[in-house]
């Protein structure tokens, strides 16, 4: 079993972040931001991934840190958990419909950090989720990772349709990308030999 927990401490924030890449869909999510929660149960039940998250941060100036610094411990958990990704898929993809909204995600387990993230939000807040910590939580992910990742929300008129489709898709992308191939068991899926940058 594919399985790392990070703790990652610092002055904002102290999260802790537990993956089973061979999961479920099983989680346990205390971020303490409670639209956050929503979107990594989304991750987890559509990436096939158990999830744990703890987190305790700045909330009372806003959720930023908070957001951004959960995506950069997933990030540090899923490479951690991935290791030299010898016989994973590496590329995964999934377009993830709700309601009018419609969402294409592409991860590439690349070695490399890249975000292109398109998403045209409708309004600014959900409840009092800043739509604009999506791109954090994202970028952060990429960046600790060292995964290369397209975010395209194709149409959507409602912002929760719009990042819910856009979790959903990433979890479900994810869950091919780190899947064994069996045609390939025990190889690198690159020609350098290595996907650690």
């Amino acid at each position: 079993m594919r399985i790392a927990e990070v703790v990652r401490n610092t002055s904002e924030t102290q999260i802790r972040v537990k993956i089973n890449l061979d999961g479920t869909g099983q989680q346990k999510l205390a971020s303490g931001v409670p639209f956050l929660d929503h979107m990594l149960d989304q991750i987890a039940r559509h990436g096939m991934v158990d999830l744990e998250v703890e987190a305790h941060g700045d909330v009372h100036i806003d959720d930023h840190h908070t957001v951004e610094d959960v995506g950069i411990t997933l990030g540090q958990a899923v490479a951690k958990a991935l290791g030299d990704k010898k016989g994973v898929r590496r590329y995964g993809h999934s377009y993830v419909p709700l309601d009018e909204a419609l969402t294409r995600v592409v991860i590439d387990l690349s070695g490399r950090p890249g975000l292109e993230f398109h998403i045209p939000f409708t309004r600014a807040r959900i409840g009092t989720f800043d739509v604009d910590l999506t791109i954090e939580f994202f970028r952060g992910f990429v960046n600790h990772a060292a995964a290369t990742l397209h975010i395209d929300n194709l149409r959507g008129i409602n912002a929760h349709h719009q990042v819910e489709t856009a979790f959903k898709a990433f979890g479900r992308a994810l869950r091919m990308a780190v899947e064994f191939d069996e045609r390939a068991a025990g190889q690198v899926p690159s020609t350098k030999g290595n996907l650690i940058g």
